[in-house]
């Protein structure tokens, strides 16, 4: 039987990461801490219909249900009013971010078309990276026929590492499909 990602992180990923970073603590090695699953959906501000099926098939995705967020003030511009609700998000945590993790690694991002891989430039100086998915149709629990819209959404991943190269190596550890430089 093959080992689920995060009892390979656990038996495996640890020593190996250790070594090649000369990391003596082995609670010290960079893990996953969370990953947050977010969606702006503006056509909400005109129909809520939008949101629900974000909503729907944000759940479907992450397997847990999203929290809806809503604008904190007021755009004119935008015709939008503080309060009102413009998107959906989801932070994943333990079993769930590894079982969601290994999915969007192995199934949704080879789905993509025209792939050449990840770029590696997306880390934020903290060690976490954020993910941009213009298709939420890549995973495939989403039926294309049911979809009204296509949308995207992001994929930050937070690691526990304090430096942008220690979360790299983990991530690529992990089976992140990085970009050659």
């Amino acid at each position: 039987m093959a080992l689920s990602l995060e009892e390979k992180y656990r038996s495996v990923i640890v020593d190996e990461i250790s070594r090649e970073l000369g990391i003596s603590n082995k609670h010290r090695v960079p893990k996953l801490v969370k990953i947050v699953v977010n969606a702006g959906v503006g056509e909400a501000k005109e129909d809520s219909k939008f949101l629900e099926a974000a909503v729907q098939e944000m759940t479907v995705i992450t397997g847990q249900r999203p929290a809806v967020t809503n604008a904190k003030k007021a755009i004119s511009n935008f015709k939008l009013r503080a309060g009102m609700p413009i998107g959906c998000m989801v932070t994943l945590r333990g079993s769930r971010m590894y079982h969601f993790f290994e999915r969007l690694v192995n199934v949704a991002i080879p789905r993509i078309r025209d792939f050449r891989g990840i770029s590696p430039k997306s880390f934020d100086g903290n060690g976490n990276f954020t993910l941009g998915i213009k298709e939420q149709i890549i995973f495939p629990e989403i039926d294309y026929d049911k979809v009204e819209k296509i949308r995207g959404f992001n994929v930050t991943i937070v690691t526990s590492a304090d430096r942008d190269d220690e979360s790299f190596h983990l991530l690529g550890k992990l089976g992140m499909p990085f970009r050659k430089q």
